[in-house]
């Protein structure tokens, strides 16, 4: 079985990600292959598609979220995340165990005792009249007849899980400020979820697994599983395996792929890109050694956004005062500063519509030590 060595899954993965060379894609084609974006912030989504797509124009994002042609709901891992309507309605109802314990896992203690089937059917009622609701004004509505558990734990059970939710806009459009208004999938998008499959066959599983791997392979099956927090897809893994190639990586997992996906030379030159806060280019593996050091793994998780040099996890990056202002992870050569500085002032251009192209690169590196080489 063929080995792949860190550097090419780095490669592969830049390529599937839209990172390698940007697309010219439409931004739902791009929402699409990437199967969705992580969007709990909400402005986060445009610069990731802006580090992947030639000539993006944020007002193509905010006209596809508020015609209905992108959705922001809660899905995997229960995170908020940015999705075309269409795989929103195909995905949801695969997602609703998890989703379900999950919460539980915050508040099983709070909910102690609350029937779930009676607390939907008692959400449901209340959003029946098509009124946008915030999650506490949700949970307001249901406490009168559950006064026990805290509010959170009921709105969040609502919202996250029981009823599955579209967050509407003017949340996530291009540079407005708002808050969370909650509104049925099904009445914001004109029709129910998908219903699952009932002849014990799972294709939307078998689905999600091709998806993932046109997206973010070659990967292992924890891979898999890290990314969209679902437990039960071995069956569905089993199901599509012959259509699938295996390779080996350098601590021995197997990982499987779409035998025609791309899988460029490890010695490509792989160019700066800013990533957003939450990217899933990081956190969509188990193992995330192929594009950030073990060192730096928290900063995925903690809402960082990193800089990619090489390929790798190199700098994270604010805005301040108007400024992108990068601060190097590990000594960057002069060369590497000059991509960084010219990469970061074209993000700055976009971020500020044209008003400022600054950046500050910190000459030192996070912790100690000079970036330069």
């Amino acid at each position: 079985m063929t080995v792949l060595s860190t550097r090419a899954l780095n490669r592969a993965t830049l390529a599937r990600q839209l990172l390698l060379d940007r697309a010219d894609l439409p931004v739902a084609g791009a929402v699409a292959h990437l199967c969705g974006l992580q969007a709990q912030e909400p402005q986060e989504p445009f610069a990731g598609l802006w580090s992947r797509l030639r000539a993006f124009q944020p007002a193509a994002l905010s006209e596809l979220l508020a015609g209905r042609g992108v959705v922001r709901t809660h899905l995997m891992r229960r995170t908020v995340h940015l999705l075309t309507a269409a795989d929103t309605l195909a995905w949801r109802a695969r997602h609703d165990a998890m989703l379900r314990q999950r919460v539980l896992g915050t508040y099983r203690r709070e909910l102690a005792g609350v029937d779930l089937d009676e607390l939907a059917a008692a959400g449901r009622a209340v959003m029946a009249d098509g009124v946008p609701r915030s999650m506490s004004e949700l949970a307001r509505a249901v406490a009168v007849r559950w006064p026990e558990p805290a509010p959170r734990a009921l709105g969040e059970m609502l919202v996250a899980a029981l009823v599955p939710m579209a967050q509407l806009p003017p949340r996530g459009l291009w540079r407005v400020r708002a808050g969370v208004r909650n509104l049925p999938l099904a009445s914001w998008l004109g029709r129910e979820i998908d219903p699952p499959a009932t002849d014990g066959s799972d294709p939307v599983g078998q689905e999600l697994v091709r998806r993932y791997l046109a997206a973010f392979g070659p990967a292992a099956t924890a891979d898999l599983r890290a990314w969209c927090g679902l437990a039960g897809l071995p069956a569905a893994v089993a199901a599509v395996r012959e259509e699938l190639v295996e390779f080996r990586d350098e601590r021995g997992r197997v990982l499987l792929d779409l035998p025609g996906a791309p899988r460029p030379d490890p010695g490509v030159p792989a160019p700066v890109r800013f990533l957003p806060a939450f990217d899933n280019a990081v956190l969509g593996y188990h193992d995330r050694s192929r594009i950030i050091d073990d060192a730096h793994r928290g900063l995925s998780v903690t809402g960082a956004r990193v800089v990619l040099v090489d390929g790798r996890v190199g700098a994270t990056w604010t805005v301040e005062d108007g400024a992108v202002t990068v601060a190097p992870l590990r000594p960057l050569s002069r060369a590497d500063r000059e991509a960084v500085a010219e990469e970061g002032r074209a993000l700055a251009s976009f971020l500020s519509d044209g008003d400022s192209d600054r950046v500050r690169l910190d000459p030192h590196v996070a912790g100690g030590g000079t970036g330069r080489a």
